[in-house]
């Protein structure tokens, strides 16, 4: 394949047929729904929605040359109404002639409401095909009318077979070394277009027959890892650091901790979260967890990166290992879902602070028995709850909350001798 010297080699070896685009099979493979649009000619608006670098914008190419029409392409950072209504009164024009018209916007997320709202009309009576191309997750980022109007197709992070594909077909000099081919799949990360940047630098190399790892190390940058501070893989990898905790694996927690300290994400949101752990998924189970998990945030506090980090990475191997209940946590919702759906029951008259005289007079803490004055600083017949007593609170069968569960269940019991 000749290639254009004055384009990028991302640009000049971009595919034109659906066969030169790897990774998607599920999509474009055959009788898979966009091979079968491009069959039957028959295409309909959509979003293409994937991580960086899986072949969004080439898509949209190869849709469009695939059916001999125009193709209006503009991004969002950088565009507005106004681009939208050139693209429209452009596209009118082409369709009146009778030729269909793609109108491609990359990274459509950043359209606001009313901006995406232009564009519904158009979708609608198929002035153009619409392509919108996004990195955030289509639910939360696009309208629901326009949503309703389109298809979304989720296109897949580049697999190790995918990336060597893509050596294959770009690389046209001497062989590469396997340890290198597998040093650069492994500096892609998934990234088709970080993958074809990479062999750009090396092209450029006097001698390939010296091309080796340390050779490509020079050559690259360190990339980090895939991080967005603000969009869905910031949330997912949160979550998985969370649910590797719950589910008592410290390896997979430390794993997904490290990636996102190596991202530079806010070390402080980290600790945060670290003690919400403590508290939601482990509580009463272990109560140290919780100790630990302060402890581990206000170490960071005092020492910063990268030597505070450390605690937060014991902390996540205590809590993961650290006996598990979310008793409290489901006891503190049951008890805020009462009171937001019951009348508010007055506190009753013993339970009432009396600091004047007339607060006395009115019956405030009369008839109150202090706990502290019975066997074992327990009163079975004092009433605490306003109405009919509510149990929210079951704690586990395991961790220190055995001993809690076998506590409250003797004052439960005893409290229903005087309540009945």
């Amino acid at each position: 394949m000749s290639v254009n010297k004055n384009l990028p080699l991302a640009e000049a070896m971009r595919p034109t047929s659906i066969n030169e685009i790897f990774g998607q099979n599920h999509l474009l493979g055959k009788g898979m729904p966009i091979e079968v649009m491009i069959c039957s000619g028959k295409f309909q608006s959509m979003i293409l929605y994937g991580p960086a670098g899986c072949g969004k914008t080439t898509l949209a190419r190869v849709l469009c040359a695939s059916d001999n029409a125009s193709f209006i392409t503009f991004s969002a950072v950088f565009s507005g109404v106004k681009e939208i209504r050139d693209a429209v009164l452009s596209a009118k024009s082409e369709h009146q002639n009778g030729k269909r018209i793609f109108l491609f916007i990359d990274e459509i997320h950043r359209f606001n409401k009313s901006q995406q709202d232009t564009l519904l009309p158009f979708v609608e009576d198929g002035t153009f095909v619409l392509i919108g191309a996004t990195t955030e997750n289509p639910s939360f980022e696009i309208n629901q009318a326009l949503l309703s109007r389109v298809r979304v197709f989720v296109l897949r992070t580049l697999d190790h077979e995918s990336l060597l594909q893509i050596i294959k077909r770009v690389w046209t000099k001497k062989p590469l070394p396997q340890e290198v081919i597998d040093y650069l799949i492994q500096y892609a990360d998934g990234d088709g277009r970080r993958l074809i940047s990479a062999l750009e630098a090396m092209v450029n190399v006097p001698d390939v027959t010296l091309i080796s790892i340390t050779t490509v190390a020079q050559l690259l940058s360190k990339q980090p890892s895939k991080f967005d501070k603000r969009g869905n893989v910031f949330y997912d990898q949160i979550s998985a650091l969370h649910k590797s905790v719950r589910g008592s694996h410290p390896d997979a927690a430390l794993y997904w901790l490290c990636r996102m300290l190596d991202s530079g994400v806010d070390v402080h949101f980290i600790a945060r979260r670290i003690i919400r752990m403590s508290w939601e998924d482990v509580g009463l189970a272990d109560p140290r967890a919780i100790t630990i998990a302060l402890e581990a945030a206000q170490t960071y506090e005092r020492l910063g990166s990268p030597e505070g980090e450390l605690a937060l990475g014991i902390a996540v191997v205590y809590l993961s290992l650290a006996s598990k209940s979310n008793a409290g946590y489901y006891a503190m919702l049951e008890a805020q879902e009462y009171v937001k759906n019951h009348s508010s029951f007055e506190v009753p008259l013993h339970l009432r602070n009396a600091p004047t005289t007339l607060a006395k007079e009115m019956g405030h803490s009369s008839g109150y028995r202090y706990a502290h004055d019975y066997p074992n600083g327990f009163e079975p017949e004092q009433v605490y709850f306003p109405k009919d007593d509510q149990e929210w609170y079951h704690p586990k069968n395991h961790g220190f909350e055995a001993k809690i569960a076998e506590k409250i269940k003797y004052f439960r019991e005893e409290r229903k001798k005087f309540s009945n």
